[in-house]
């Protein structure tokens, strides 16, 4: 017999033991409440930081080469400044690691409070770093060591949050629409991202290179305690709690991921490359494409970038519903065909000069992204075991950011400088569309399936647990 154990559960301490009241499912009404907190807070968390982090990408292209690399020409800043904008996305395997491990060991709820303490802590602390005029080369060094810590932040936020939805679900049907919701974060922290830099361009005109760019970044202190108040106040996931009941927590869940399940992590950082690549050169690396090789105005490309992101608000939990009702796979190999096609076309919209269709292009670049992006989160988070999930997903999510997404402006300012033609980088995206069909083809659709069922009949059971135990929400 299983001996008692006792854990707490949002500052309770609560018997674990099988049969008792902790462990009795909860009525439908309280279920469903549970899941709608669960959504918000999931949903209302990833959006405080993906602002912070597209706040970032965004004032790289638009202030940082000037500001912090000012001896270089214009082309060697951008890159120097993509530099240091590439290293958030290297810290974020590092977050993936030490979270992964803290959400499957000692529970989502406590993981996302400190990765979202760590990702505002480190934005604020962005506005007050002095200029090269003031510090000389020790200002990029700040901004290096601030981006890192943004990056071990959101390395860890993104699969803890697609757990909390996804786990309060009570049946596979709907996960694909569940899990979408805290990708709803990612056009949402745009939005505001974008909103924040234009209201203070337009508010400090001439000024915002002196100090205009830094009130977005102080803003996010204030944005990170209401996302405090609101992760405070859920429960932990079903998931979690049953894991916790049966005794079949990890010790060391980074590890064992790696040791079980190496090809997941593989294949899902791969499926990414369609997604993550083409996303930063649609929303980071157009700044300085539009700005330098169009002469397009700065304003008018954070207005097109912030409309897109409101078309993202709709398409991409609608990506996330067709793909419980059409399969995860099918969805998001379709989308991955269609940015490897939209890319040669948003880079001849681009090359026309034409305000309209500059306008149209980045407008409409973010609706493939977002086929691929739906169902993303619970393609990925569905390879996964429950007890290794949110390292799995964490790890798998977070190491395409190192391959795919930081690289991706770098590799993008690189090809243009070496071709002079946008359509270098259009072929950049081909490539990484090419490698997401052929890693989303290898990986199994466990759309609609019980997918703790579908491990234990796949995979050697763990030693000491019994085949078949249900570990989803």
């Amino acid at each position: 017999m299983r001996s008692a154990r006792r854990c707490a559960f949002n500052g309770e301490e609560r018997s674990m033991i099988p049969g008792s009241p902790a462990a009795a499912p909860l009525p439908e009404s309280e279920h469903r409440r549970q899941l709608r907190r669960a959504i918000i807070a999931s949903t209302v968390g990833t959006t405080i930081e993906w602002y912070d982090f597209f706040l970032y990408s965004i004032v790289t292209g638009l202030v940082f080469a000037k500001l912090f690399f000012p001896h270089s020409d214009p082309l060697t800043g951008t890159l120097e400044a993509f530099g240091v904008y590439a290293v958030g996305f290297a810290a974020r395997p590092v977050g993936a690691a030490i979270f992964g491990h803290w959400g499957d060991r000692m529970g989502r709820k406590s993981a996302l409070i400190a990765t979202l303490v760590l990702m505002g802590l480190g934005t604020c602390l962005v506005a007050l770093v002095p200029t090269y005029a003031r510090i000389g080369i020790w200002g990029a060094a700040l901004l290096t060591f601030l981006r890192f810590v943004q990056g071990v932040g959101v390395g860890g936020e993104w699969g803890g949050s697609v757990l909390l939805a996804m786990e309060w679900a009570r049946t596979s049907k709907h996960r694909g629409f569940v899990a979408s919701w805290p990708q709803f974060g990612v056009p949402a922290g745009l939005f505001l991202a974008n909103l924040a830099v234009l209201v203070c361009s337009w508010a400090a005109g001439a000024a915002f290179l002196t100090w205009g760019w830094r009130i977005p970044f102080l803003i996010s202190i204030v944005l990170v305690g209401i996302g405090l108040w609101i992760r405070l106040g859920i429960e932990e996931t079903p998931t979690f709690r049953r894991l916790v009941e049966e005794e079949r927590v990890e010790k060391a869940p980074a590890l064992e991921v790696i040791r079980r399940q190496p090809k997941e992590i593989i294949l899902t950082a791969l499926a990414r490359m369609a997604e993550q690549a083409p996303f930063y050169i649609f929303t980071a690396f157009v700044f300085a494409y539009g700005t330098g090789a169009l002469g397009v105005s700065r304003d008018l490309l954070l207005v097109a970038v912030l409309c897109a992101s409101l078309v993202s608000f709709f398409t991409i939990p609608y990506a996330g519903h067709l793909s419980d009702r059409f399969g995860r796979k099918r969805v998001y190999m379709i989308g991955a065909a269609m940015t490897g096609v939209y890319g040669v076309i948003y880079f001849a919209l681009l090359n026309t000069g034409s305000i309209a269709l500059v306008f149209l292009a980045i407008i409409l670049s973010l609706i493939p992204h977002d086929v691929l992006y739906g169902p993303q989160a619970a393609l990925i988070a569905e390879s996964f075991t429950g007890r290794l999930r949110y390292s799995g997903a964490s790890l798998g999510y977070q190491l395409s950011s190192v391959i795919a997404g930081g690289p991706a402006p770098l590799i993008a300012t690189w090809l243009y400088a070496r071709t002079h033609s946008g359509y270098a980088v259009a072929g950049f995206i081909v490539f990484c569309a090419c490698v997401s069909l052929a890693a989303t083809a290898a990986l199994r659709d466990y759309t609609n399936k019980d997918i703790s069922e579908e491990y234990a009949h796949t995979h050697d059971a763990v030693p000491g647990t019994q085949r078949g135990v249900t570990v989803e929400g």
